[in-house]
């Protein structure tokens, strides 16, 4: 392990690959600790619907990142970013490296390349736009923004949103603010490691992963969650295909085929994104 000596060792994969076992048992090894970069295991009330490691997982080294904020306190990437940083910067000059794990494209990269920081709309425009119909938004981003306009997935509410809070705000066009505000690069070394596997037998993982969620009560997890349905942190799949089910306008089995199915999607973009990276594949 000399060589992984004074660097973050970052276990990445598509969802289901086995990333949690692989990095508990790399983190044991280096006698270090594990920092997720899961975007919906920082909240208590998502725990099945999330994959959460299981209690004996958890207690088998400290992991840092995971269930630690309620769902209705949403954790931004900047902030994860500056405490991230932060916490491994402290690990590896304790324990000589550190370990980081997940599946979440965006918090790898602000981990190795850092975010860029753009500015905050007032809560008065947020407010506005979100009410702007998807094909307005779509017009007044061509209108302010035609490069980005171009370049962004037009069916994407969230990302024509963020896109027009800093065109309107910043006065400027998005794209030129993305290339002028260069993210910094990370205080220490790293590593990337991901985890690869058949795409039948990823498949499978992710069926029977499906079906050991809903036997372990993920239906019962997103009732739980019914008065928070409408956060965008419960837009996510596992939770968004249950709540249907919850209010009578489709059956259970049917949402578990949905779920099964776009979390199989989500693992292809899980996937394009990490060649992305010059990482070793293992």
């Amino acid at each position: 392990m000399q060589n992984l000596l004074n660097r973050l060792v970052i276990v990445a994969g598509p969802t289901a690959v086995g990333k949690t076992a692989y990095a508990i048992r790399l983190a044991r090894e280096l006698h270090t600790e594990v920092v997720s970069c899961d975007s919906r295991q920082f909240y208590r009330e998502m725990r099945i619907g999330v994959a959460r490691p299981s209690d004996d997982e958890l207690a088998a080294v400290p992991h840092h990142f995971i269930a630690s904020r309620p769902v209705t306190n949403p954790y931004n990437i900047f902030d994860y970013h500056h405490d991230a940083t932060d916490l491994i910067r402290d690990l590896i000059q304790k324990y000589g490296s550190a370990v980081a794990v997940g599946g979440s494209g965006l918090y790898i990269d602000a981990l190795i390349g850092g975010v860029s920081r753009l500015p905050d709309p007032s809560a008065d425009l947020r407010a506005e736009l979100q009410q702007m119909p998807l094909e307005e938004k779509q017009q007044l981003l061509l209108e302010l923004d035609p490069d980005y306009y171009h370049k962004v997935d037009l069916q994407n509410p969230v990302r024509l949103q963020r896109a027009l809070e800093v065109c309107i705000t910043a006065g400027r066009p998005y794209s030129q603010l993305l290339v002028e505000q260069r993210p910094t690069p990370p205080p220490f070394n790293y590593e990337v490691r991901v985890l690869s596997m058949e795409p039948s037998e990823l498949r499978n993982r992710i069926n029977r992963r499906v079906d050991q969620m809903v036997a372990d009560g993920l239906v019962d997890e997103v009732a739980s969650l019914l008065p928070y349905r409408n956060l965008p942190t419960l837009r996510t799949v596992g939770y968004r295909e249950i709540f249907p089910v919850i209010d009578g306008t489709e059956s259970l089995d049917t949402a578990i085929a949905q779920i099964k199915m776009n979390t199989w999607h989500y693992a292809r973009k899980q996937l394009t994104w990490l060649r992305r990276y010059d990482a070793t594949v293992v």
